[in-house]
């Protein structure tokens, strides 16, 4: 049976670093930086997303516009059509999705709350668990065999 993103949370947990669209870009790289987490949820509430900021998104601005792009508002910097998953997706289509739109971090939402947050690197760490079980079933097969 394939892993899914309940799962992955249920193990990592549901904490979500969450920055306000209205938040300077300064601001939210500071507090990527304190959690020393890779993206953001934006969010006015702490449960309604708006959209995601990643330090990509960050270093992107800051590389065309300097440092002046760090006193730009948030909601002016971060990706507004964010890709998303349910606690029924499993990691093999996380890992697809991951991949098809090149991104690193996918929000768990259903019933339009915020419930999680994914990163590839919790997709990569379920899929070695899984090759892991894999293996010692086989080993155990194999033992029990001869």
């Amino acid at each position: 049976m394939a892993t899914k993103v309940a799962h992955l949370l249920a193990h990592k947990g549901d904490l979500v670093h969450t920055v306000e669209p209205d938040a300077t870009v300064e601001g939210a790289a500071e507090l990527m930086d304190r959690h020393g987490v890779g993206a953001l949820v934006v969010s006015p509430n702490g449960r309604r997303l708006v959209g995601i900021v990643s330090e990509r998104d960050i270093v992107r601005r800051v590389a065309r516009e300097g440092a002046p792009a760090l006193s730009l508002l948030v909601d002016a910097v971060m990706t507004g059509d964010v890709v998303t998953c349910t606690t029924t997706t499993s990691v093999d289509e996380l890992a697809a999705l991951m991949t098809a739109r090149r991104v690193r971090h996918i929000p768990v939402v259903e019933d339009r709350q915020l419930l999680g947050l994914v990163s590839i690197g919790d997709v990569v760490r379920a899929r070695m668990d899984e090759l892991a079980t894999e293996r010692d079933e086989l080993q155990a097969y194999v033992a029990g065999s001869y």
